[in-house]
């Protein structure tokens, strides 16, 4: 493909799609384009296009992708998407200061928003969770050329010492390598604030636990040399 000109905006929006949608990369997104809405892709172009016409012109290779994550991307195609928010600053922490606590996950693309899709989130927001407190004591950026040839491992790999993620959406071989490392994916489609999530599993860690979250718990105190 010969080179494209394209405007400052609409060279962002065509990359942060690309982000969003990372079965095809840019060079694969500016040929759907080309597709459907004809060379340069504009700003009028793209306020017409349509989650159909996306589909359609990958040729199959969106076809199995969850379709918030296709709305996303077609926002931010269109200009839609607002402005991201910077994470927050981690809280200080030392090892154990927490008992009984859990260590959790969070997917964010913007401030302290649990609003990631687990392929392609900027950033992990890491918590310690007991019934008492809910402390951020890490922001991890995610940079993806890192990840070799296998984008999801890399991914699991630096949570790969939580118990719990909590993600807006995330696919079955996505959550399979989470799971491979021993932290419990949990899906929260509508996303939101991430501690009012973190919120609501402290009552439950105040409450009678769930087997499942107890499991999570020993391997908790297992990962820190704690006795559980």
């Amino acid at each position: 493909m010969t080179a494209v000109p394209l405007s400052d905006d609409i060279a962002l929006r065509i990359g942060l799609a690309a982000r969003i949608l990372p079965e095809i990369d840019v060079a694969r997104l500016l040929r759907v384009l080309e597709t459907t809405l004809g060379l340069p892709p504009t700003a009028d172009k793209l306020d017409r296009l349509r989650l159909r016409d996306l589909r359609q012109g990958a040729d199959g290779a969106l076809a199995d992708l969850e379709p918030e994550r296709l709305r996303d991307a077609l926002a931010i195609l269109k200009g839609e998407a607002g402005e991201t928010q910077p994470p927050p600053l981690p809280e200080p922490y030392l090892e154990g200061e927490l008992p009984d606590s859990i260590r959790v996950a969070c997917t964010s693309d913007s401030g302290e928003q649990l609003d990631g899709h687990f392929g392609a989130a900027r950033r992990f927001l890491v918590y310690q969770v007991s019934a008492e407190a809910i402390r951020l004591i890490e922001v991890r950026e995610i940079d993806d050329s890192q990840a070799e040839d296998d984008r999801n491992s890399y991914r699991a790999g630096l949570i790969a010492d939580c118990q719990l993620l909590y993600v807006a959406s995330i696919g079955g071989p996505a959550a399979a390598k989470v799971v491979k490392v021993d932290v419990h994916p949990i899906r929260v489609v509508d996303g939101g604030e991430a501690r009012a999530h973190l919120r609501e599993l402290q009552g439950v860690l105040a409450g009678h636990v769930p087997p499942w979250l107890a499991k999570a718990m020993g391997q908790a105190g297992a990962r820190s040399g704690v006795a559980t």
